[in-house]
């Protein structure tokens, strides 16, 4: 009797993709399993038609085969896949189609346990602007878990190694039946490791793995900020009995500096000015990360007026372009007068009163405005 086509047998196309076909599967498996037929030795065959189907195209070099040359790819003994030969049943074509549902994400290909990396961390760094700007490599103490010397990370005793376990074989996994399911669950004497250690190492009772605080240097970039991660790949936690370790991030934290606020690439800061100054005019020095400069302040500057210095602010760890410096003036009132200096502002002030609305327009705008406000309070 010739066979069907595999494609035809689950119903998808020549070019279904892997996850098509797996799908498929599925469906039909359920449809045609012996315990939901109640021993109908055609639904029985059906289901060993679909398996063989599945077996075949979800193998790459096995389904490049049968595109190529059909079913006379296999004939003569050229696969073991088909029927439910080599000593596999229902509930091993379940468990493995049905694994990644019941608990059998554990296991890959060929029936091996998957190590278990270990964790990332976390290392908050406290940077100084200076330091953040500018970038800095450090030095830092990062408490984890490192892999065992003496055992190398097998967590075998030296000179010693694992067993492969006899309740799984190796797998990492067991199988019970729960009637139409074969549910795959964590291998209880090994603990999914798929091996066993009868001598385990002293120094790290098996685990493969010991605490350890470890020194590393770690180079910040100029310009990075709070809440900027600096990734060191496979330096976090160590895996237990020689699996991969994390990684560690280290994650950045600037300090509130005494005279500058960062926004982004900008820089501000408040600068105190004479009100002389503010009157006439003149030149002031103004602090920025590099250094003083000088900035010219023009007459009858008011307070807030935001002076800004290109480039003086910060460089981009991502774009690279430079941010800039903005300054606020404030005038500062002078303080602790003597007389003479309280009689010359009385004089000043005398000399002004009358054209104030030409001298301090802002203040003459807001009376009048008051003055306005309350007329049309009355009327």
């Amino acid at each position: 009797m010739s066979k069907r086509d595999y494609y035809e047998v689950l119903g998808v196309s020549k070019d279904a993709a892997e996850r098509d076909i797996k799908k498929a599967y599925k469906r039909l498996a359920m449809k045609f399993h012996p315990d939901r037929t109640q021993g109908d030795k055609s639904k029985e065959e059906q289901f060993k038609e679909v398996k063989e189907a599945y077996e075949i195209l979800t193998d790459d070099q096995k389904r490049a085969a049968y595109d190529q040359y059909g079913h006379a790819a296999f004939e003569q003994g050229g696969h073991g896949g088909g029927g439910f030969g080599g000593g596999q049943d229902f509930g091993d074509a379940f468990g493995d189609i049905f694994g990644d549902i019941f608990g059998g994400g554990g296991r890959g290909r060929g029936g091996q346990s998957r190590q278990r990396r270990g964790s990332d961390l976390r290392y908050n760094l406290d940077l100084t602007l200076e330091e953040a700007v500018k970038g800095k490599t450090l030095e830092i103490k990062v408490p984890t878990y490192v892999s065992c010397e003496p055992c190398d990370g097998s967590g075998a005793k030296k000179g010693t190694s694992a067993k492969t376990c006899t309740t799984c074989h190796g797998h990492g996994q067991v199988q019970m039946r729960q009637g139409l399911f074969a549910v795959q669950q964590t291998c209880p004497t090994c603990s999914g490791q798929g091996k066993v250690i009868s001598d385990p190492c002293t120094s790290c009772r098996g685990k493969g793995r010991v605490e350890k605080n470890k020194t590393l240097s770690v180079k910040i970039p100029p310009g990075v900020d709070t809440g900027d991660r600096i990734r060191l790949s496979g330096e976090g936690e160590a895996g237990e009995h020689g699996a991969p370790a994390g990684d560690l991030y280290v994650q950045a934290n600037v300090r509130e500096h005494k005279i500058f606020v960062r926004d982004e690439n900008h820089l501000y800061c408040e600068v105190p000015i004479s009100f002389t100054t503010a009157a006439l005019g003149g030149e002031i020095e103004v602090p920025t990360l590099e250094g003083k400069v000088k900035l010219k302040i023009p007459k009858e500057t008011q307070t807030g007026k935001m002076f800004r210095l290109r480039g003086k602010g910060v460089k981009s760890v991502r774009s690279h372009s430079t941010g800039d410096l903005m300054c606020k003036v404030v005038i500062e009132t002078p303080v602790s007068l003597s007389g003479d200096q309280a009689d010359l502002l009385r004089q000043l002030e005398e000399k002004m009163g009358k054209s104030t609305s030409k001298h301090s327009p802002k203040e003459t705008g807001f009376f009048d405005g008051v003055k306005k406000f309350f007329d049309d309070l009355k009327s």
